[in-house]
């Protein structure tokens, strides 16, 4: 699995799961439960991760959808 996005917003991540699952992009959100470990304070960033193969089109739909990608 390759990292698509890390943000602190959790807003952000779930629009960007219901994306993905719109296109029928299997996607998986790691560091969800690192906020017990935090105190539930956000400083811990979250990951959305998806297969090697979809990360063209995952990138694309983020584009698409004017949410900004880290370069790489």
């Amino acid at each position: 699995m390759k990292e698509l996005i890390r943000t602190n917003d959790p807003t952000l991540t779930a629009f960007v799961s219901a994306l993905l699952q719109g296109e029928e992009i299997d996607c998986f959100e790691m560091d969800v439960y690192m906020s017990v470990l935090e105190g539930s304070i956000g400083v811990l960033p979250r990951r959305i991760m998806v297969r090697d193969t979809d990360l063209f089109r995952a990138r694309a739909i983020l584009r698409d959808n004017d949410i900004s990608l880290p370069e790489r």
